[in-house]
């Protein structure tokens, strides 16, 4: 998929000493900046014809997994540039609503060829991928459920006793 090339060089960690710590805010602030521009892509683009519900809380994935679910439906009319540009839409909305709800830090998880958010750094790590979840969705239907994927991530930094952030 070309739509993760796009995100792939923005964040390798051996490519940036750990001295350069101005590096790597640029290079968060680059993510952020992606992730926020797609997340709002897909909030201009449906969010007046779901009520204004994309608000970016947790409770506004059941939304987008709805939103997804429609898509899923009728996947083979939709053309395929278009759902690799709602993968990278939809995915950016998850992540940012992770890192809006608990914070965490972008890197490129060069295994799945695709971003990941980690939250908890440094006394814990709690990982979340978006693209391939969405991709996921969107083929499978139902069982790939946005809602009860981002749960466990929620529940498992819960566990670890970061609380939700109020924004």
């Amino acid at each position: 998929m070309g739509f993760f090339n796009f995100f792939k060089n923005k964040n390798k960690q051996e490519d940036i000493p750990q001295s350069e710590s101005n590096q790597i805010d640029d290079s968060q602030k680059e993510f952020i900046q992606d992730m926020t521009g797609n997340a709002e892509r897909i909030v201009e683009a449906y969010n007046q014809a779901l009520g204004g519900s994309l608000d970016y809380s947790v409770k506004s994935l059941k939304v987008l997994d709805e939103l997804l679910e429609q898509f899923h439906q009728n996947k083979d009319e939709v053309d395929e540039e278009i759902l690799s540009d709602l993968i990278g839409q939809a995915g950016g909305y998850i992540f940012e609503v992770a890192r809006r709800n608990f914070s965490g830090k972008y890197y490129w998880y060069e295994q799945m060829n695709q971003p990941i958010l980690v939250t908890g750094q440094p006394k814990f790590e709690i990982s979340i991928i978006a693209f391939d979840k969405v991709k996921m969705r969107l083929e499978n239907g139902k069982e790939d459920n946005i809602p009860f994927y981002f749960k466990g991530y929620e529940e498992r930094v819960r566990k670890k006793g970061l609380k939700e952030i109020k924004h």
